[in-house]
């Protein structure tokens, strides 16, 4: 920015003209009161700059002794993971915090929004002043608009910071953006951001079944999660290798090393109060090896003599028994809108013929269906007995995608979501002929969302990168999108932790292994379109927000 100063100036008058030269061109590069460095680009659209000069040019005679004015560069969006999808430029010196700022709440909404009041309040190391008036530098929180649910309007005008939303949640995540920008650049940059995810549900799912996990190690996920505006946290806390949740109805079942309700308690509060909704996981009819290990009873047995790990014996009213007796126990502790039935890899499904290798089941499939019924459909009937002990709570309800079966004479309730895992497995049906049924789906692609320890089984551990560049929501299966026309079937997507090889690595270990597909998938959930920053500088920004 150059500044004319117009007519001839000599000796004392020309000296200081220099100083006050020099001093506004220190402010406008950042200190004191100039305007902000330009920040990086991102997913972000811009208003149309105002017209005028940018550049002065020879100085013309003029009128001795102007002052010296500032003016700003056309602001860019501020930089942040997930990137604001929307941001509408200004000229300004944008916001940062200063002694004198402080946080606000509108009168009619202290009871809703004081917890993100204070909680940024802290992070910015600045005081929350509850409903009091707001005054210049000030940051502002309350309720309004008409917009989707998560959405929020950031705006940064005259000095101060307001945010908006229709919910709780949209303004949760305006105030992450302000702490993310001001993580990364000290400040946030003058204009309004108008902002909102692509996918309602967005996640990360861990199994604490087949290796523990401290309660502590888990509630950092939870505010990572948070800061990255995540929205679910899955627990899979049943499996052959442990059953990780104290239980009152059959503690016979339990680990030796698992969290207790307090824990788990806190766990649920602590994701609720940053808007983050766990989703629990009692997988059957597979992967019940801690049950049938307390209950051998209840193992599934070939005609040959073989015992499957983990698969329990569903024309056994008893295995029923005790899995809905487990339902509704766990029913209460977690009180979210979503719950998970599992339902994926009974091994019974995965003989070439069941009929034959599991002829108690095929008998109890005859008597339920009549002569055309089959092992699969006795499954699909477990899986919607087992949606119909859930259900009543009015919670959301998915299944793994090969617990599906097509052709057979019963069929999988219609409200089951499919959490979508997998081509791989036998049987296991390409993702188009859920969505063409109309079935809502959920991305967990292990082609790129799975992290499993010690990679076994052809796994590989997922990098960031590669999601970052290649993947989307559409991307159900493999590397291959699926048409745009079922993208408002797709819910969103979940980065799943699976521990097989329990040993593999730390807890600490997989924290830090998880980080950037965790951070990388986040941005694509909430805005699929091609990031306009490079991986390079993507990666760089995420340890300066974070």
């Amino acid at each position: 920015m150059r500044y004319s100063i117009r007519g001839p100036l000599r000796g004392p008058a020309l000296m200081a003209a220099a100083v006050a030269l020099a001093t506004v061109t220190a402010c406008s590069n950042g200190s004191g009161g100039g305007p902000p460095a330009a920040s990086g680009t991102g997913t972000a659209t811009t208003a149309t700059a105002p017209t005028g000069p940018t550049t002065a040019s020879a100085p013309p005679p003029a009128p001795p002794s102007p002052t010296p004015t500032k003016t700003y560069p056309l602001s860019t969006a501020p930089l942040t993971i997930p990137a604001v999808r929307s941001h509408t430029a200004a000229r300004g010196p944008g916001w940062k915090p200063g002694p004198d700022t402080g946080v606000v709440v509108a009168a009619k909404d202290e009871a809703a929004l004081a917890d993100e009041a204070r909680l940024i309040a802290g992070e910015l190391r600045v005081p929350y002043r509850g409903t009091a008036a707001a005054r210049p530098g000030d940051v502002s929180l309350a309720l309004g608009g008409q917009g989707a649910a998560e959405s929020y309007t950031l705006a940064v005008q005259g000095g101060g910071v307001r945010i908006t939303g229709p919910d709780q949640a949209g303004v949760f995540y305006g105030t992450r953006t302000l702490k993310q920008s001001v993580r990364s650049t000290g400040a946030i940059p003058e204009g309004v951001i108008a902002d909102a995810p692509a996918k309602p549900q967005r996640g990360l799912m861990v199994d604490i079944a087949r290796k523990y996990f401290t309660a502590g190690w888990i509630e950092a996920r939870v505010r990572e999660m948070a800061d990255l505006k995540l929205n679910q946290l899955g627990l899979h806390f049943s499996d052959d290798q442990g059953f990780r949740i104290a239980s009152d109805s059959h503690p016979e079942i339990v680990s030796a090393q698992h969290l207790s309700k307090a824990e788990v308690r806190r766990i649920v509060a602590l994701a609720a109060s940053l808007h983050i909704t766990v989703v629990p996981e009692i997988d059957s009819p597979g992967h019940l090896g801690a049950v049938i290990d307390a209950h051998p009873e209840l193992q599934l047995v070939s005609a040959t003599g073989r015992k499957p790990r983990g698969a329990v014996d569903i024309s056994k009213p008893a295995s029923a028994k005790i899995v809905d007796e487990l339902l509704r126990e766990y029913i209460g502790l977690f009180p979210g809108a979503y719950w998970h039935l599992g339902g994926d890899e009974y091994v019974a499904l995965m003989s070439k013929n069941p009929e034959a290798t599991y002829p108690q089941l095929a008998r109890a499939a005859t008597a339920r269906y009549g002569a055309s019924g089959r092992v699969q459909d006795l499954a699909t009937g477990w899986l919607n007995d087992r949606a119909a002990v859930v259900r009543p709570t009015g919670k959301a309800l998915r299944a793994w995608n090969d617990g599906f079966f097509p052709g057979g004479v019963a069929t999988a309730d219609k409200d089951l979501q499919v959490a979508y895992w997998t081509g791989k497995e036998i049987g296991a049906r390409p993702p188009v002929p859920y969505l063409s049924a109309g079935r809502k789906v959920i991305n967990y692609n292990d082609e790129y969302l799975y992290y499993v320890l010690g990679q076994p089984n052809d796994f590989t551990y997922p990098t960031g990168r590669r999601i970052y560049e290649q993947w989307t929501p559409l991307v159900l299966r493999g590397t291959a999108p699926v048409a745009s026309r079922y993208d408002p079937q797709i819910l969103g997507g979940s980065f799943a932790v699976w521990c097989d090889l329990a040993g593999a690595q730390t807890q600490a270990q997989v924290a830090d292994g998880i980080r950037m597909p965790l951070t990388a998938t986040s941005q694509k959930l909430w805005d699929a379109r091609k990031p306009s920053l490079t991986w390079d500088r993507f990666k760089t920004l995420a340890s300066q927000v974070r």
